[in-house]
């Protein structure tokens, strides 16, 4: 007879996986673990309580998703200015619907929620945009330095499918496609935005904003990055018109094969996003490739769980 504890079961070391279901639920088994935990990563050092202007004990409260200080009785509510406030919502179904978005390499649609977590389809939905709006990276960290990819795209319907009237093209791009811009850097952090249009203003704005001076660019043969060397940055380019897609060290395919997974990923899970929430879906997309290659017991779970904060 096997030696395995079935009621026990630990993840293979030649699992490829970081974080099984059979871990997650030993870890967030009901709302109480859910709401220690949260306090925990909220509260590192203890309650602060605004009345007694100091860190002091705090105490579950019974029936209630609060804590009391033991002092004064101020109540302290974990889940206000977070994603789960004004939520009737299961703390734990919160947990795990970050637990299945973030398991996957592509994301998990709405629709699915809705069917793994036993919740209405609107309640799936309010639940898929606020935990991605935790991923938004526009103003976190460094801006990107060394040897640094540039490229724009468009995001829609194939152009094929299209009458020939509306393929018509201006500096806003394919007409009913939606303009994107992005950049990563070598080995490194890729960012993207939703642009009002591919111009030169519009482009170069966000290379100095986003890209450190003296860095190294390297972009196709668009004309809008030909001033890219009065702007104090070196400048390589491909012509992709005369089927030239690496010369010697320049090339844009690590930019472009970000675009083919993000584009891949929303015709196969999502099959059509709308320009109004593209750059949330971009926003994960991105957060995913910058870790791609987390080292150590880091896994994308924790690296979702760790975006949640409170807003003033």
């Amino acid at each position: 007879m096997s030696k395995v504890n079935r009621n026990n079961p630990v993840r293979s070391g030649a699992s490829e996986g970081l974080y099984s279901l059979m871990e997650f639920e030993r870890e967030y088994p009901d709302d109480a673990a859910c709401l220690e935990i949260l306090v925990k990563r909220l509260y590192p050092n203890g309650i602060h309580c605004p009345r007694c202007q100091k860190i002091t004990k705090h105490h579950r409260e019974t029936n209630r998703p609060s804590y009391a200080c033991q002092n004064c009785g101020h109540h302290e509510h974990p889940m206000r200015g977070t994603i789960f406030q004004d939520s009737a919502t299961s703390l734990k179904l919160w947990f795990y619907a970050i637990y299945l978005m973030s398991s996957t390499r592509c994301g998990i649609s709405a629709k699915q929620l809705e069917r793994e977590l036993g919740v209405t389809y609107k309640c799936a939905w309010r639940m898929f945009k606020q935990i991605r709006s935790m991923l938004d990276e526009d103003g976190d960290g460094p801006q990107l330095s060394g040897r640094v990819e540039v490229d724009e795209s468009y995001y829609g319907g194939k152009e094929s499918n299209k009458h020939q009237q509306r393929r018509r093209s201006s500096n806003r791009g394919p007409v009913g496609k939606t303009a994107v811009w992005g950049a990563v850097e070598r080995e490194g952090r890729v960012l993207a935005r939703v642009m009002p249009d591919t111009s030169s203003f519009s482009i170069l704005s966000n290379v100095r904003s986003r890209i450190m001076p003296r860095s190294t660019v390297f972009s196709d043969e668009a004309r809008v990055y030909r001033n890219l060397p009065r702007l104090g940055y070196e400048h390589g380019r491909v012509y992709h018109s005369a089927n030239i897609y690496v010369d010697g060290d320049a090339h844009t395919n690590t930019i472009e094969g970000f675009w083919s997974l993000t584009k891949n990923g929303i015709r196969g899970v999502y099959h059509n996003v709308s320009g109004k929430y593209l750059q949330t879906y971009l926003n994960e997309y991105a957060f995913r490739f910058n870790r791609r290659k987390s080292l150590g017991r880091h896994n994308m779970f924790a690296a979702f769980v760790e975006r949640i904060k409170k807003t003033a």
